[in-house]
């Protein structure tokens, strides 16, 4: 399980370092082979192990491509996955198309998300964070799920 937020940085060549404390894990559920995609709702990536992604990806291809939304969502998830490996270092190539899909400048962060990660430019995702701050979940409709967590 992935959780937590990390500050890291892009290097000129576009590769991230992974934090030492989900390296070990990673090599373990993963061998370091992850897919990288985009985000459909938000200016971020989302990095999935290998077997996280492989379970995934049927469920995408089981999508129907008649309706717009569907196909849009499968667009973007299918049409923008990268397999990527980390390299002896312990650092990922963010290809450049997706770099610049998350806007993504030399500070980042990676967000841990249970069995995946998000990577934010991190001016971004700290309006991001700031805007969430202010939501009143008590008014509008709360999803049936969401209103079932005990916090």
């Amino acid at each position: 399980m992935f959780r937590g937020v990390v500050e890291l940085s892009l290097d000129v060549k576009g590769r991230m370092a992974v934090p030492t404390r989900f390296r070990e894990q990673l090599m373990a559920i993963c061998e370091g082979r992850l897919v990288i995609t985009v985000d459909t709702a938000e200016k971020c990536l989302a990095i999935y192990p290998l077997p996280e992604w492989e379970q995934l990806q049927p469920q995408l291809d089981a999508l129907s491509s008649i309706n717009p939304l569907t196909a849009m969502v499968k667009r973007q998830l299918l049409g923008n996955a990268t397999d990527v490996d980390m390299d002896g270092n312990g650092r990922l190539l963010i290809p450049s198309k997706l770099r610049k899909h998350a806007m993504l400048t030399k500070k980042m962060v990676m967000i841990g998300q249970g069995k995946k990660f998000e990577l934010w430019d991190e001016e971004h995702w700290d309006q991001r964070n700031e805007s969430w701050q202010g939501v009143d979940l008590k008014s509008g409709e709360i999803p049936a799920d969401l209103e079932a967590l005990s916090l």
